[in-house]
């Protein structure tokens, strides 16, 4: 499995509910229920997504915060498991990127991962890659001592190049020294893609720690810049994910570049909400998810073409919002990231309305 996700939670029914989902979903699960352990897993490993319950607010929120400050884990997707006791604008604001409600709901938690899982693999693709040139050998499947030439290298991942084929998802091992650096780094990871040239991209799945160091030392010493990307930042996909997905993964990622993304003002939410074709007047409902002023991502089975007009009317007690669109991504099944169209006073007005409403009310009824 690709993705993985850490579960920390005392509750072995709330486990038992999220792991079938993920697994389902081709995400692991590696499931703690003491926050100390769950600590110690963070800083030993890379995850791709952390769900942690806020029963112990505190040191859920402190967990998520050292999470965000670590190199392996700082662009996790964090999602917090909350109860109405909990401040969920305080956990939102320590770095948690969804809350999920409990009692834990089999249907909205599907809807909540699946969005979560289009953010993990956006932020897999946006991490920066430094281009390097080294030759090594890998092992693999049987096979030891085969050459490669190493392309470029990040901090979860590396590309390579070599006349070998390797078969899909199989385990890799490394141990190569970075230019500049004598230190050996021994490793091992999943193959993620491959291509016609015989380049291949790995996910590492396992780095001891005094690698670790040596890897994030040179990482440090030898910074990204604009000029530095490389094809291999996009990986192949090999899901049968939309392929508008690339450009914009949802989740408020909206025409813009991999490299302002983390700018953009986005704001996790749970709305519900009613989508309009304009050709039509039957409304879809969905729930809005994340919102920016450029933007949002809204969860529907029913999925639009990229390109559709849409107006997204939203429902409080006092005030009824809409906001027009239009489609700028589509996850089929699951969701659309929607680009707004703001073109009068009144379109920035009901934007800015809607943001207000994602930000101080995390369950708006429809």
């Amino acid at each position: 499995m690709a993705l993985v996700t850490l579960l920390v939670c005392p509750d072995a029914q709330a486990i038992q509910v999220l792991s079938r989902i993920l697994e389902d979903m081709g995400i692991a699960v590696e499931a703690c229920g003491d926050l100390g352990m769950a600590r110690a897993r963070i800083d030993d490993r890379h995850f791709d997504a952390l769900l942690v319950d806020c029963q112990d607010e505190p040191a859920a929120v402190e967990l998520i915060a050292h999470a965000r400050n670590t190199a392996s884990n700082k662009v996790a997707v964090a999602i917090a498991l909350v109860s109405a006791q909990n401040d969920v604008r305080d956990i939102f604001a320590k770095g948690a990127s969804f809350a999920l409600y409990k009692p834990i709901s089999r249907e909205r938690a599907a809807h909540s991962m699946r969005a979560a899982r289009s953010l993990m693999r956006s932020e897999r693709r946006i991490r920066p890659r430094i281009p390097v040139q080294a030759n090594t050998s890998i092992a693999y499947a049987g096979k030891e001592d085969v050459p490669a030439a190493l392309v470029d290298l990040s901090e979860q991942g590396i590309a390579f190049r070599s006349d070998s084929k390797l078969p899909p998802y199989c385990k890799v091992y490394f141990q190569f020294a970075l230019p500049g650096n004598a230190a050996l780094i021994r490793l091992s990871g999943e193959v993620m893609w491959q291509d016609s040239s015989g380049r291949a991209g790995i996910r590492f799945a396992h780095v001891p720690q005094t690698s670790r160091r040596v890897l994030n030392d040179w990482l440090k010493a030898n910074p990204s810049s604009p000029s530095d990307a490389t094809p291999s930042d996009l990986p192949v996909s090999t899901s049968d994910d939309d392929p508008g997905l690339q450009l914009s993964a949802g989740l408020g990622l909206l025409s813009v570049s991999a490299a302002d993304r983390r700018n953009l003002s986005r704001h996790s939410c749970c709305l519900g909400a009613e989508v309009y074709r304009v050709d039509r007047s039957v409304p879809t409902r969905c729930t809005l998810v994340d919102i920016s002023p450029g933007g949002c991502y809204i969860e529907t089975a029913e999925t639009f073409p990229s390109g559709t007009p849409l107006e997204i009317v939203v429902r409080t007690e006092n005030r009824r919002l809409r906001v027009h669109g239009k489609v700028q991504s589509m996850n089929r099944g699951f969701g659309m990231g929607v680009e707004f169209s703001v073109r009068t006073d009144e379109h920035r007005k009901q934007v800015r309305q809607l943001i207000a409403c994602a930000q101080s009310e995390p369950k708006l009824s429809t």
